[in-house]
């Protein structure tokens, strides 16, 4: 179900969205709609990327574990080649 949903713009961002919709063959409608969708798509990914770095924070705080940085600059030495190692894991 959708509903309608009010945005108050400047004259400037109005005219330029007019253009621009013009421009696409699109009306000003679906261009706020279509920037609408993609910035809550971003924000979410945004949050889930936040919310699993803090996940891992919490998680080092209470075990200490860790993977030491040689190691990883080891594993990061072999992207793109031949013989890629798998990502390393803490083994504590």
């Amino acid at each position: 179900m959708t509903k309608p949903v009010g945005v108050k713009l400047d004259d400037e961002l109005q005219e330029r969205l007019k253009t621009l919709g013009e421009r696409m063959e699109r009306s000003p409608h679906w261009l706020m709609k279509k920037a609408i969708a993609e910035f809550v798509d971003r924000a979410e990914e945004e949050e889930k990327e936040r919310q699993l770095l803090q996940d891992r924070w919490i998680r080092y705080q209470e075990t200490g574990e860790s993977i030491p940085h040689d190691t990883v600059m080891k594993w990061l030495e072999t992207w793109g080649t031949d013989k890629e190692d798998p990502c390393p894991t803490n083994r504590n």
